[in-house]
């Protein structure tokens, strides 16, 4: 999704479009600081030639131990 771009007259934009901007601004932020997270501590996601096929095995994986790393998984996983 793609947010809706200030009209080039100046006005502001409607309520609804202004909510729709908020509501994409607070998901994105989420998995931009993840992909941050993540690319910060796996050295191998930052140079990857991968096929995409792949990569989200992979990504899913580097998540899953990262969260067990930060505690946000319980013990019995």
């Amino acid at each position: 999704k793609t947010p809706i771009k200030q009209p080039t007259d100046g006005s502001r934009l409607a309520p609804d479009n202004r909510a729709y901007n908020r509501l994409l601004r607070g998901l994105r932020w989420q998995g931009e600081r993840g992909f941050a997270i993540l690319i910060g501590r796996w050295k191998t996601l930052r140079h990857t030639n991968i096929s995409p096929r792949r990569i989200g095995d992979i990504v899913a994986a580097a998540l899953h131990l990262t969260h067990f790393e930060y505690k946000y998984l319980s013990e019995s996983c």
